[in-house]
């Protein structure tokens, strides 16, 4: 994604969240697996950032997922993020 371009997917929106959020940004990988009614996007990023990720009780997961649930709502899917 170039500079200054707004996020066009939700997969997108979490490797650019999670690009601010760590410090080795090549490590960030997304899959995505389709199931029945859902999406579910695995992120995975180097095991040095994956507090920075979870965050504090999860909050910053939590918020991310929040955020990815308001994305998701523009297309009518059902988004689930997990972290690996």
């Amino acid at each position: 994604m170039a500079e200054n371009q707004e996020p066009q997917s939700p997969e997108e929106l979490i490797k650019y969240i999670a690009s601010s959020l760590v410090e080795n940004t090549e490590e960030i990988q997304i899959e995505t697996v389709e199931e029945e009614n859902k999406i579910i996007l695995k992120l995975s990023v180097d095991e040095n950032d994956k507090g920075k990720i979870i965050g504090k009780n999860g909050k910053i997961a939590k918020s991310i997922r929040n955020v990815l649930k308001l994305a998701s709502t523009k297309d009518n899917s059902r988004y689930i993020l997990e972290i690996l």
